[in-house]
């Protein structure tokens, strides 16, 4: 019998979750992992990481940290490996930069434990260079989303492309009044 390829997987949560909610999902956490890491598939799982920005302490942001605290504590509790990183806030707005913890975990993590496949989450081009840089070690690298908010940088660099739609397709609807629709021919993740 063949050795199975051994998978890591670190998932952008918000440019994940933007995804699924364009398509009028809920995201199913559990499924994405089953799905990249089939063990039929001959994959063997070592561990999916889900980064997540959390907003800033304050009041005008307090529901959205609530509803994001809420996810981390189900994600640990499922055995998910959450990193966090606070936010600041930027007017009425906040940001995080969970992409660059991101990055940096991704490759420290991916270069001492030597995985067959690194699974980046996530549509956003920023992680090209990412990418790249594993692919130079001999690491193979899957990008893992939904064609439509894929970033054509991103998708170059990888070395292979798992359109997430069918996946997708198969999470509950967030809203049962309204039907989801394609994104259309943009890259919204450029």
């Amino acid at each position: 019998m063949a050795t199975a390829r051994r998978v890591i997987i670190f998932a952008d949560s918000d440019n994940t979750f933007l995804s699924a909610q364009s398509f009028n999902r809920k995201l199913d956490w559990q499924k994405i992992r089953d799905y990249l890491a089939d063990p039929a598939e001959g994959r063997e799982l070592i561990e999916m990481v889900i980064f997540v920005g959390l907003p800033p302490d304050r009041e005008r942001f307090e529901e959205q940290r609530k509803a994001k605290e809420k996810f981390i504590y189900w994600a640990k509790s499922n055995g998910f490996l959450v990193v966090s990183k606070e936010g600041k806030a930027k007017g009425e707005e906040y940001e995080t930069n969970i992409d660059i913890v991101m990055a940096m975990d991704a490759l420290e993590l991916a270069l001492e434990v030597r995985p067959d496949i690194v699974v980046l989450v996530t549509g956003d081009s920023d992680f090209a260079y990412l990418a790249e840089k594993l692919r130079r070690r001999g690491i193979r690298v899957e990008v893992a989303s939904v064609e439509q908010s894929l970033g054509n940088e991103l998708k170059n660099a990888a070395s292979n492309v798992i359109d997430l739609i069918e996946i997708f397709d198969s999470f509950e609807q967030q809203n049962n009044n309204q039907n989801y629709y394609r994104i259309g021919n943009a890259n919204i993740f450029d």
